[in-house]
Protein backbone atom coordinates (compact mmCIF):
# COMPACT_ATOMS: atom_id res chain seq x y z
CA UNK A 1 0.00 0.00 0.00
CA UNK A 2 1.21 3.51 -0.64
CA UNK A 3 1.73 4.99 2.13
CA UNK A 4 1.99 8.64 0.98
CA UNK A 5 -2.23 8.18 0.20
CA UNK A 6 -2.22 7.95 4.28
CA UNK A 7 -1.93 10.51 6.97
CA UNK A 8 -0.03 8.83 10.22
CA UNK A 9 -1.53 9.09 13.42
CA UNK A 10 1.06 7.61 15.85
CA UNK A 11 2.98 4.44 15.31
CA UNK A 12 0.63 2.09 14.44
CA UNK A 13 -2.59 4.27 13.93
CA UNK A 14 -2.82 5.75 10.06
CA UNK A 15 -5.64 7.57 8.53
CA UNK A 16 -7.45 7.51 5.09
CA UNK A 17 -8.78 10.86 4.81
CA UNK A 18 -12.08 11.64 4.30
CA UNK A 19 -12.91 12.27 0.20
CA UNK A 20 -15.26 12.03 -2.19
CA UNK A 21 -18.47 9.76 -0.99
CA UNK A 22 -16.57 8.65 1.92
CA UNK A 23 -18.81 10.16 5.23
CA UNK A 24 -16.67 8.92 7.43
CA UNK A 25 -12.42 8.70 7.19
CA UNK A 26 -10.56 5.08 7.29
CA UNK A 27 -8.19 3.85 10.09
CA UNK A 28 -5.12 0.99 9.72
CA UNK A 29 -4.12 -0.10 12.66
CA UNK A 30 -0.76 -1.89 11.95
CA UNK A 31 2.93 -0.37 12.14
CA UNK A 32 4.99 1.47 8.94
CA UNK A 33 5.82 -2.24 7.52
CA UNK A 34 2.62 -4.31 7.73
CA UNK A 35 0.84 -1.53 6.21
CA UNK A 36 3.14 -1.05 3.55
CA UNK A 37 2.79 -4.89 2.69
CA UNK A 38 -0.88 -4.43 2.53
CA UNK A 39 -2.33 -4.77 -0.84
CA UNK A 40 -4.07 -1.72 -2.36
CA UNK A 41 -7.49 -3.43 -2.23
CA UNK A 42 -7.66 -2.71 1.28
CA UNK A 43 -7.29 0.67 1.19
CA UNK A 44 -10.17 0.53 -1.24
CA UNK A 45 -12.66 -2.12 0.46
CA UNK A 46 -12.00 0.46 3.72
CA UNK A 47 -12.50 3.43 1.45
CA UNK A 48 -15.48 1.76 -0.18
CA UNK A 49 -16.85 0.92 3.48
CA UNK A 50 -16.98 4.34 4.92
CA UNK A 51 -18.96 5.10 2.11
CA UNK A 52 -22.00 3.50 3.52
CA UNK A 53 -25.23 4.94 5.08
CA UNK A 54 -25.36 5.08 9.11
CA UNK A 55 -21.41 4.00 9.39
CA UNK A 56 -20.10 5.56 12.55
CA UNK A 57 -16.92 7.32 13.19
CA UNK A 58 -14.80 5.44 10.83
CA UNK A 59 -14.24 2.22 8.64
CA UNK A 60 -11.07 0.27 10.41
CA UNK A 61 -9.02 -2.31 9.14
CA UNK A 62 -7.02 -4.73 11.58
CA UNK A 63 -3.03 -5.08 11.32
CA UNK A 64 -3.96 -8.48 9.71
CA UNK A 65 -5.82 -6.95 7.27
CA UNK A 66 -5.95 -8.76 3.75
CA UNK A 67 -8.33 -8.25 0.93
CA UNK A 68 -11.89 -9.92 0.77
CA UNK A 69 -14.73 -10.32 -0.29
CA UNK A 70 -16.92 -6.81 0.45
CA UNK A 71 -15.27 -5.92 3.98
CA UNK A 72 -11.68 -6.70 3.68
CA UNK A 73 -10.47 -10.03 6.33
CA UNK A 74 -9.96 -7.98 9.45
CA UNK A 75 -12.20 -5.22 8.87
CA UNK A 76 -14.82 -3.51 11.53
CA UNK A 77 -17.49 -1.06 11.21
CA UNK A 78 -20.08 0.14 13.22
CA UNK A 79 -23.55 1.34 12.10
CA UNK A 80 -26.04 3.39 13.38
CA UNK A 81 -29.84 1.63 12.88
CA UNK A 82 -31.47 5.19 14.12
CA UNK A 83 -29.42 6.76 11.21
CA UNK A 84 -30.20 4.85 8.62
CA UNK A 85 -27.60 2.56 8.75
CA UNK A 86 -27.10 -0.93 7.06
CA UNK A 87 -26.27 -4.43 7.84
CA UNK A 88 -23.83 -6.24 5.11
CA UNK A 89 -23.16 -9.88 3.86
CA UNK A 90 -19.82 -8.99 3.10
CA UNK A 91 -19.15 -7.51 6.94
CA UNK A 92 -19.70 -10.68 8.15
CA UNK A 93 -18.45 -13.04 5.75
CA UNK A 94 -19.21 -16.51 4.55
CA UNK A 95 -18.04 -18.52 7.37
CA UNK A 96 -20.28 -17.03 9.69
CA UNK A 97 -19.17 -16.63 13.25
CA UNK A 98 -15.86 -18.83 12.45
CA UNK A 99 -13.89 -18.29 15.81
CA UNK A 100 -11.54 -20.27 18.16
CA UNK A 101 -12.19 -22.21 21.49
CA UNK A 102 -9.59 -22.41 24.11
CA UNK A 103 -9.41 -25.04 26.64
CA UNK A 104 -6.85 -25.97 29.16
CA UNK A 105 -6.34 -29.43 30.45
CA UNK A 106 -4.75 -28.63 33.91
CA UNK A 107 -1.49 -30.56 32.63
CA UNK A 108 1.89 -29.27 31.66
CA UNK A 109 4.20 -29.91 28.41
CA UNK A 110 6.16 -32.51 29.75
CA UNK A 111 3.27 -34.43 31.44
CA UNK A 112 1.41 -34.65 27.68
CA UNK A 113 4.46 -34.85 25.78
CA UNK A 114 5.15 -38.92 26.30
CA UNK A 115 0.95 -38.78 25.14
CA UNK A 116 0.72 -36.41 22.15
CA UNK A 117 1.09 -38.79 19.52
CA UNK A 118 -2.13 -41.32 20.65
CA UNK A 119 -4.05 -38.19 21.76
CA UNK A 120 -3.51 -36.33 18.27
CA UNK A 121 -4.34 -39.97 16.03
CA UNK A 122 -7.57 -40.26 18.60
CA UNK A 123 -8.41 -36.89 18.24
CA UNK A 124 -7.77 -37.21 14.60
CA UNK A 125 -10.38 -40.23 14.56
CA UNK A 126 -13.53 -38.83 16.07
CA UNK A 127 -13.25 -35.43 14.62
CA UNK A 128 -14.19 -35.08 11.32
CA UNK A 129 -12.09 -32.74 9.13
CA UNK A 130 -11.65 -31.80 5.46
CA UNK A 131 -14.14 -30.30 2.60
CA UNK A 132 -17.62 -31.72 3.16
CA UNK A 133 -16.69 -33.89 6.44
CA UNK A 134 -19.66 -35.39 8.41
CA UNK A 135 -20.15 -36.24 11.55
CA UNK A 136 -22.23 -39.09 13.86
CA UNK A 137 -24.53 -36.29 14.86
CA UNK A 138 -27.97 -36.98 12.82
CA UNK A 139 -30.46 -34.02 13.05
CA UNK A 140 -33.99 -33.74 11.93
CA UNK A 141 -35.52 -30.48 10.49
CA UNK A 142 -36.36 -29.74 13.86
CA UNK A 143 -34.13 -31.20 15.48
CA UNK A 144 -31.54 -28.42 13.50
CA UNK A 145 -33.83 -25.73 14.38
CA UNK A 146 -33.26 -25.90 17.85
CA UNK A 147 -29.51 -25.70 16.91
CA UNK A 148 -29.86 -22.81 14.88
CA UNK A 149 -31.75 -21.08 17.83
CA UNK A 150 -30.25 -22.54 20.84
CA UNK A 151 -26.58 -22.86 19.84
CA UNK A 152 -24.00 -24.30 22.64
CA UNK A 153 -27.16 -24.02 25.05
CA UNK A 154 -28.83 -26.43 22.92
CA UNK A 155 -25.44 -28.97 23.01
CA UNK A 156 -25.08 -28.65 26.34
CA UNK A 157 -28.59 -29.53 26.99
CA UNK A 158 -27.86 -32.59 24.92
CA UNK A 159 -24.67 -33.90 26.82
CA UNK A 160 -22.40 -32.43 24.94
CA UNK A 161 -20.26 -30.23 27.75
CA UNK A 162 -21.32 -29.00 30.93
CA UNK A 163 -23.26 -25.82 32.28
CA UNK A 164 -20.40 -23.89 32.93
CA UNK A 165 -18.97 -24.13 29.55
CA UNK A 166 -21.79 -21.45 28.60
CA UNK A 167 -20.73 -18.51 30.44
CA UNK A 168 -17.13 -18.87 28.96
CA UNK A 169 -18.41 -18.29 25.30
CA UNK A 170 -19.54 -14.95 23.90
CA UNK A 171 -23.63 -14.39 24.40
CA UNK A 172 -23.44 -16.83 27.09
CA UNK A 173 -23.13 -20.05 24.14
CA UNK A 174 -26.79 -18.50 22.23
CA UNK A 175 -27.09 -14.93 20.57
CA UNK A 176 -30.50 -14.30 20.51
CA UNK A 177 -32.70 -13.10 17.33
CA UNK A 178 -32.02 -16.26 15.75
CA UNK A 179 -35.11 -17.25 12.89
CA UNK A 180 -34.49 -20.86 11.85
CA UNK A 181 -37.55 -19.51 9.18
CA UNK A 182 -35.15 -17.12 7.50
CA UNK A 183 -32.86 -19.87 6.63
CA UNK A 184 -33.15 -22.15 3.59
CA UNK A 185 -33.80 -25.22 2.91
CA UNK A 186 -31.27 -25.50 1.03
CA UNK A 187 -28.76 -23.93 4.01
CA UNK A 188 -30.04 -26.90 6.63
CA UNK A 189 -29.84 -29.87 3.96
CA UNK A 190 -26.31 -29.07 3.97
CA UNK A 191 -25.92 -29.09 7.98
CA UNK A 192 -27.67 -32.04 9.14
CA UNK A 193 -24.49 -34.19 9.63
CA UNK A 194 -22.26 -31.55 10.00
CA UNK A 195 -22.67 -30.40 13.69
CA UNK A 196 -19.45 -31.59 15.49
CA UNK A 197 -17.03 -31.47 12.58
CA UNK A 198 -13.78 -29.38 12.19
CA UNK A 199 -14.40 -28.76 8.29
CA UNK A 200 -11.19 -27.76 6.28
CA UNK A 201 -9.17 -24.79 4.60
CA UNK A 202 -7.58 -22.58 7.92
CA UNK A 203 -9.32 -24.30 10.26
CA UNK A 204 -7.87 -26.46 13.26
CA UNK A 205 -7.73 -28.48 16.38
CA UNK A 206 -4.50 -28.03 17.87
CA UNK A 207 -2.25 -29.23 20.83
CA UNK A 208 -0.27 -26.30 22.57
CA UNK A 209 1.36 -25.20 25.29
CA UNK A 210 2.53 -21.65 27.15
CA UNK A 211 6.00 -20.95 26.38
CA UNK A 212 6.23 -17.35 27.48
CA UNK A 213 4.13 -15.04 29.55
CA UNK A 214 4.37 -11.09 28.54
CA UNK A 215 2.07 -9.79 31.41
CA UNK A 216 1.57 -11.73 34.65
CA UNK A 217 -1.63 -10.17 36.09
CA UNK A 218 -3.65 -10.87 32.98
CA UNK A 219 -2.44 -14.43 32.76
CA UNK A 220 -2.90 -15.43 36.37
CA UNK A 221 -6.51 -13.89 35.96
CA UNK A 222 -7.21 -16.46 33.44
CA UNK A 223 -5.41 -19.14 35.40
CA UNK A 224 -2.40 -20.03 32.86
CA UNK A 225 0.79 -20.44 33.64
CA UNK A 226 4.15 -21.15 31.72
CA UNK A 227 3.95 -24.69 30.51
CA UNK A 228 0.42 -25.42 30.67
CA UNK A 229 -0.96 -27.35 28.31
CA UNK A 230 -4.24 -25.86 25.90
CA UNK A 231 -6.33 -27.44 23.27
CA UNK A 232 -7.18 -24.78 20.30
CA UNK A 233 -10.32 -25.31 18.08
CA UNK A 234 -10.58 -22.91 15.39
CA UNK A 235 -13.66 -23.83 13.10
CA UNK A 236 -17.00 -21.73 11.78
CA UNK A 237 -20.79 -22.13 10.77
CA UNK A 238 -19.69 -24.55 8.18
CA UNK A 239 -21.73 -25.54 5.38
CA UNK A 240 -24.92 -23.61 6.56
CA UNK A 241 -23.44 -20.66 7.02
CA UNK A 242 -21.71 -20.46 3.61
CA UNK A 243 -25.15 -20.63 2.36
CA UNK A 244 -26.72 -18.43 4.19
CA UNK A 245 -24.37 -15.98 2.49
CA UNK A 246 -24.89 -16.91 -0.61
CA UNK A 247 -28.55 -16.80 -0.54
CA UNK A 248 -28.43 -13.45 1.24
CA UNK A 249 -25.94 -11.93 -1.35
CA UNK A 250 -28.56 -12.27 -3.83
CA UNK A 251 -31.34 -10.60 -1.39
CA UNK A 252 -29.65 -7.77 -0.50
CA UNK A 253 -27.86 -6.95 -3.77
CA UNK A 254 -31.73 -6.22 -4.63
CA UNK A 255 -32.76 -4.98 -1.71
CA UNK A 256 -29.37 -2.30 -2.06
CA UNK A 257 -31.35 -1.33 -5.51
CA UNK A 258 -34.68 -1.27 -3.80
CA UNK A 259 -33.39 1.57 -1.60
CA UNK A 260 -30.96 2.68 -3.76
CA UNK A 261 -27.77 2.36 -1.94
CA UNK A 262 -24.87 2.82 -4.13
CA UNK A 263 -22.56 -0.39 -3.97
CA UNK A 264 -19.25 -0.25 -5.39
CA UNK A 265 -18.42 -3.72 -4.70
CA UNK A 266 -20.63 -6.88 -5.73
CA UNK A 267 -20.18 -8.34 -1.88
CA UNK A 268 -20.64 -5.17 -0.23
CA UNK A 269 -24.60 -5.28 -0.82
CA UNK A 270 -26.65 -4.15 2.22
CA UNK A 271 -30.01 -3.34 3.27
CA UNK A 272 -31.22 -1.07 6.11
CA UNK A 273 -31.26 -2.50 9.36
CA UNK A 274 -34.43 -1.49 9.75
CA UNK A 275 -35.46 -3.21 6.31
CA UNK A 276 -37.71 -6.20 6.34
CA UNK A 277 -34.50 -7.75 3.91
CA UNK A 278 -32.17 -6.35 6.79
CA UNK A 279 -34.44 -7.88 9.44
CA UNK A 280 -34.29 -11.43 7.85
CA UNK A 281 -30.71 -11.24 7.42
CA UNK A 282 -29.64 -10.44 10.69
CA UNK A 283 -32.04 -13.20 11.70
CA UNK A 284 -30.38 -15.69 9.61
CA UNK A 285 -26.99 -14.42 10.36
CA UNK A 286 -27.75 -15.18 14.06
CA UNK A 287 -28.74 -18.73 13.36
CA UNK A 288 -25.20 -18.98 11.55
CA UNK A 289 -23.64 -17.93 14.86
CA UNK A 290 -25.50 -20.07 16.83
CA UNK A 291 -24.61 -23.12 13.98
CA UNK A 292 -21.13 -22.68 15.16
CA UNK A 293 -21.45 -21.80 18.72
CA UNK A 294 -22.74 -25.31 18.66
CA UNK A 295 -20.37 -26.89 15.99
CA UNK A 296 -17.61 -25.80 18.58
CA UNK A 297 -19.29 -26.96 21.69
CA UNK A 298 -19.73 -30.76 20.26
CA UNK A 299 -16.32 -30.82 19.01
CA UNK A 300 -15.11 -29.82 22.68
CA UNK A 301 -16.93 -32.80 24.19
CA UNK A 302 -15.28 -34.90 21.84
CA UNK A 303 -11.58 -33.30 22.81
CA UNK A 304 -13.34 -33.81 26.29
CA UNK A 305 -14.06 -37.64 25.57
CA UNK A 306 -10.52 -38.16 24.57
CA UNK A 307 -8.30 -36.80 26.96
CA UNK A 308 -10.59 -38.63 29.42
CA UNK A 309 -9.81 -41.69 27.56
CA UNK A 310 -6.27 -41.63 27.34
CA UNK A 311 -5.29 -39.38 30.26
CA UNK A 312 -7.69 -39.37 32.73
CA UNK A 313 -6.34 -37.13 35.27
CA UNK A 314 -6.50 -34.07 32.44
CA UNK A 315 -9.34 -32.09 33.71
CA UNK A 316 -10.56 -29.79 30.67
CA UNK A 317 -11.85 -26.18 31.26
CA UNK A 318 -12.98 -24.05 28.82
CA UNK A 319 -10.98 -20.86 28.68
CA UNK A 320 -13.17 -18.65 26.34
CA UNK A 321 -14.75 -18.95 22.79
CA UNK A 322 -14.25 -16.04 20.61
CA UNK A 323 -15.56 -15.61 17.06
CA UNK A 324 -14.35 -13.50 14.22
CA UNK A 325 -17.12 -13.32 11.29
CA UNK A 326 -19.90 -11.34 13.15
CA UNK A 327 -22.43 -8.89 13.25
CA UNK A 328 -23.48 -7.70 16.73
CA UNK A 329 -25.53 -5.43 18.37
CA UNK A 330 -23.45 -3.78 20.95
CA UNK A 331 -23.72 -0.48 23.61
CA UNK A 332 -20.96 1.62 22.67
CA UNK A 333 -20.29 5.71 23.36
CA UNK A 334 -20.70 7.68 20.69
CA UNK A 335 -19.92 11.55 21.23
CA UNK A 336 -20.26 11.48 25.12
CA UNK A 337 -23.90 8.78 24.90
CA UNK A 338 -24.50 5.50 24.62
CA UNK A 339 -25.40 4.08 21.59
CA UNK A 340 -26.42 0.53 20.72
CA UNK A 341 -24.90 -0.32 17.03
CA UNK A 342 -24.40 -2.96 14.81
CA UNK A 343 -20.67 -3.99 15.13
CA UNK A 344 -19.69 -5.69 11.72
CA UNK A 345 -16.14 -7.78 12.12
CA UNK A 346 -15.49 -9.56 9.57
CA UNK A 347 -11.70 -11.58 10.41
CA UNK A 348 -11.54 -9.33 13.64
CA UNK A 349 -12.07 -10.15 17.11
CA UNK A 350 -14.08 -8.86 19.97
CA UNK A 351 -11.96 -7.36 22.40
CA UNK A 352 -13.87 -5.75 25.29
CA UNK A 353 -12.12 -3.88 28.50
CA UNK A 354 -12.35 -4.63 31.63
CA UNK A 355 -15.86 -4.29 33.49
CA UNK A 356 -17.94 -5.30 30.35
CA UNK A 357 -21.14 -6.90 31.93
CA UNK A 358 -21.18 -9.13 28.51
CA UNK A 359 -18.17 -11.11 30.39
CA UNK A 360 -18.69 -13.53 33.23
CA UNK A 361 -17.68 -12.89 36.76
CA UNK A 362 -14.61 -14.88 36.56
CA UNK A 363 -13.07 -12.71 34.16
CA UNK A 364 -14.90 -9.25 34.12
CA UNK A 365 -11.99 -7.40 35.87
CA UNK A 366 -9.40 -9.16 33.31
CA UNK A 367 -11.07 -8.38 30.24
CA UNK A 368 -11.82 -10.39 27.35
CA UNK A 369 -9.68 -12.90 26.33
CA UNK A 370 -8.51 -12.75 22.56
CA UNK A 371 -7.12 -15.52 20.49
CA UNK A 372 -5.20 -14.70 17.79
CA UNK A 373 -4.21 -18.36 15.95
CA UNK A 374 -0.44 -18.36 14.00
CA UNK A 375 0.33 -20.88 11.50
CA UNK A 376 0.54 -24.63 12.20
CA UNK A 377 4.22 -24.04 12.36
CA UNK A 378 4.69 -21.02 14.58
CA UNK A 379 3.21 -19.19 17.60
CA UNK A 380 -0.27 -18.10 18.43
CA UNK A 381 -1.25 -15.88 20.85
CA UNK A 382 -3.72 -15.02 23.61
CA UNK A 383 -4.46 -11.22 24.11
CA UNK A 384 -6.82 -9.54 26.19
CA UNK A 385 -9.34 -6.24 25.25
CA UNK A 386 -8.36 -3.60 27.41
CA UNK A 387 -10.20 -0.23 27.81
CA UNK A 388 -8.24 2.06 24.82
CA UNK A 389 -9.76 -0.63 22.25
CA UNK A 390 -13.10 0.62 22.94
CA UNK A 391 -12.57 4.15 21.75
CA UNK A 392 -10.31 3.22 19.15
CA UNK A 393 -12.32 0.50 17.20
CA UNK A 394 -15.03 -0.57 19.18
CA UNK A 395 -13.34 -2.87 21.15
CA UNK A 396 -12.30 -5.08 18.09
CA UNK A 397 -8.52 -6.44 17.89
CA UNK A 398 -7.21 -8.86 15.12
CA UNK A 399 -7.74 -12.44 14.63
CA UNK A 400 -4.94 -14.28 13.21
CA UNK A 401 -1.73 -14.05 11.29
CA UNK A 402 -3.55 -12.74 7.93
CA UNK A 403 -2.34 -14.43 4.58
CA UNK A 404 0.22 -13.08 2.82
CA UNK A 405 -0.35 -14.85 -0.77
CA UNK A 406 -3.52 -16.50 -1.97
CA UNK A 407 -4.27 -20.14 -1.67
CA UNK A 408 -3.45 -20.80 -5.33
CA UNK A 409 -0.05 -18.90 -5.18
CA UNK A 410 1.01 -21.46 -2.22
CA UNK A 411 -0.68 -24.55 -3.68
CA UNK A 412 2.24 -23.80 -6.63
CA UNK A 413 5.33 -23.40 -3.67
CA UNK A 414 5.10 -26.13 -1.45
CA UNK A 415 3.98 -29.67 -1.32
CA UNK A 416 1.11 -30.68 1.68
CA UNK A 417 3.76 -33.73 2.11
CA UNK A 418 6.56 -32.34 2.36
CA UNK A 419 5.15 -29.45 4.91
CA UNK A 420 4.02 -31.78 7.19
CA UNK A 421 7.61 -33.93 7.15
CA UNK A 422 9.55 -30.34 7.47
CA UNK A 423 7.22 -29.76 10.79
CA UNK A 424 7.85 -33.21 12.34
CA UNK A 425 11.70 -32.70 11.77
CA UNK A 426 10.94 -29.53 14.29
CA UNK A 427 8.52 -31.46 16.66
CA UNK A 428 5.24 -30.79 15.34
CA UNK A 429 3.12 -33.13 14.69
CA UNK A 430 0.51 -33.04 11.48
CA UNK A 431 -2.39 -34.92 11.11
CA UNK A 432 -4.58 -33.78 7.62
CA UNK A 433 -7.25 -34.82 5.75
CA UNK A 434 -5.64 -33.30 2.68
CA UNK A 435 -2.10 -32.48 1.26
CA UNK A 436 -3.14 -30.16 -0.96
CA UNK A 437 -4.55 -28.05 2.20
CA UNK A 438 -1.53 -28.44 4.09
CA UNK A 439 -0.02 -26.80 1.38
CA UNK A 440 -2.51 -24.49 1.21
CA UNK A 441 -2.00 -23.77 4.67
CA UNK A 442 1.64 -24.00 4.77
CA UNK A 443 3.42 -21.39 7.76
CA UNK A 444 5.25 -19.13 5.16
CA UNK A 445 2.29 -18.20 3.44
CA UNK A 446 1.12 -16.26 6.01
CA UNK A 447 2.06 -12.98 7.75
CA UNK A 448 4.52 -13.22 11.03
CA UNK A 449 1.81 -13.55 13.42
CA UNK A 450 4.13 -12.08 16.06
CA UNK A 451 4.72 -8.81 14.33
CA UNK A 452 0.77 -8.86 13.90
CA UNK A 453 0.43 -9.20 17.56
CA UNK A 454 2.99 -6.60 18.31
CA UNK A 455 1.07 -3.89 16.21
CA UNK A 456 -2.16 -4.84 17.66
CA UNK A 457 -0.40 -4.32 21.05
CA UNK A 458 1.50 -1.24 20.32
CA UNK A 459 -1.69 0.47 18.63
CA UNK A 460 -3.61 0.09 21.78
CA UNK A 461 -6.21 -2.28 20.20
CA UNK A 462 -5.56 -5.12 23.24
CA UNK A 463 -3.00 -6.32 25.52
CA UNK A 464 -0.30 -9.15 25.00
CA UNK A 465 -0.56 -11.85 27.47
CA UNK A 466 0.64 -15.06 26.64
CA UNK A 467 2.60 -17.08 23.65
CA UNK A 468 1.63 -20.21 23.06
CA UNK A 469 3.82 -23.03 20.49
CA UNK A 470 2.23 -26.03 18.72
CA UNK A 471 2.86 -30.13 20.08
CA UNK A 472 0.58 -31.27 17.21
CA UNK A 473 -2.03 -30.35 14.93
CA UNK A 474 -5.29 -31.64 12.88
CA UNK A 475 -5.78 -29.51 9.84
CA UNK A 476 -8.87 -29.35 7.87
Amino acid sequence: MDLKKLKKHAECIWEIPQKGEMRVPGFIYADEKLVSEMDEKVFEQISNVACLPGIVRAAMAMPDAHWGYGFPIGGVAAFDPDAGGIISVGGVGYDISCGVRTMTTGMTKDEITPHVNRLIDRLFEVVPSGVGSEGKIRLTPEELDDVLVGGAKWAVERGYGIPEDLAHIEEDGMLSGADPSCVSDTAKKRQHRQVGTLGSGNHYLEIQYVDEIFHEPSASGLGLRTGDVLVAIHCGSRALGHQIGTDYLQILGQAAQKYRIPIRERELVCAPIRSPEGERYYKAMACGVNCALANRQVIGHLVREVFAEILPKATIRLLYDVSHNTCKVEEHEVDGKKKRLYVHRKGATRAFGPGRTELPPSIRDVGQPVFIGGTMGTHSYIMIGIEEGERLAWSSACHGAGRAMSRHAALKKWKGAKVVSDLAHRGIIVRTASYRGAAEEAPDAYKDVTEVVDATHRAGLARMVARVRPLACIKG
